[in-house]
């Protein structure tokens, strides 16, 4: 008699996500108990499609739950659970607090000028 233990080893279905403007991909892969959101993104083949993308720096989340945050692990400490899915999320173009900051000098130029 052999020992299946390897050969019974559980799986859990995960999925992967990454999307520009113009193209977005969602990969489903089985990935065993355990592994780590880091290490579904590398299983998943992602960066063959999205070379661009600076794993070790970008952001990860799990269904809008951004990883690292509100006491949630980091993406290499997060264990998957069956059907969860992780998302890439690409850097901010602009800081959202900078943007309000100039909106905020222009409106008070206009109104120094108009007066």
């Amino acid at each position: 008699m052999t020992d299946n233990k390897k050969d019974t080893q559980a799986n859990i279905t995960v999925e992967v996500v990454y999307g520009l403007p113009e193209k977005q991909k969602l990969i489903k892969l089985e990935v065993a108990v355990g592994t780590t959101a880091y290490q579904a993104v590398v299983q998943s083949g992602i960066l063959h499609s999205f070379p661009e993308i600076d794993l070790p720096n970008s952001k990860m989340g799990i269904f809008s739950q951004v990883l690292g945050t509100k006491g949630l692990p980091e993406p290499d400490a997060y264990q998957m659970q069956e059907r969860d899915r992780v998302e890439i999320y690409r850097p901010l173009i602009a800081d959202p607090k900078e943007v309000r900051r100039r909106r905020a000098e222009e409106a008070k130029l206009k109104k120094q000028q108009g007066a």
